[in-house]
């Protein structure tokens, strides 16, 4: 099987841009793909853990936990997560925190590459 990488550039609430590259995540696992997720932007707050979920709102913390335990690679740009306030004991089991550079060796080993958002 094949890697793929998704670079997400989430926008503000209301993009649907996390929840695309999540589902596609999945099921790109689920067929025997390798897969790294690059979160940048607001797209690094999928990053912290415990947050509360909302009917009719999108939560994909149960959903990105599971990718992680199935072997997805999950990584939040380390400048865009401290600009959040993000920091290593806030992020969920699994996650990852590096700079760019990071992103773009995936991007050079992957298969195929998905950028996602950036609106």
């Amino acid at each position: 099987m094949g890697k793929l990488t998704i670079g997400c550039f989430s926008s503000l609430i209301g993009s649907m841009t996390l929840d695309f590259a999540v589902k596609l995540a999945e099921a790109a696992r689920k067929k025997g793909h390798d897969v790294d997720i690059w979160l940048s932007g607001n797209g690094t707050m999928l990053s912290k853990k415990g947050q509360r979920s909302f009917k009719d709102y999108s939560s994909l913390e149960k959903t990105i936990t599971e990718l992680v335990a199935d072997g997805a690679n999950v990584t939040a740009c380390e400048a865009c997560a401290e600009a959040r306030g993000i920091h290593k004991e806030d992020l969920i089991s699994g996650f990852r925190v590096k700079s760019a550079d990071m992103y773009l060796a995936s991007c050079f080993s992957a298969d195929r590459v998905l950028h996602i958002g950036g609106e």
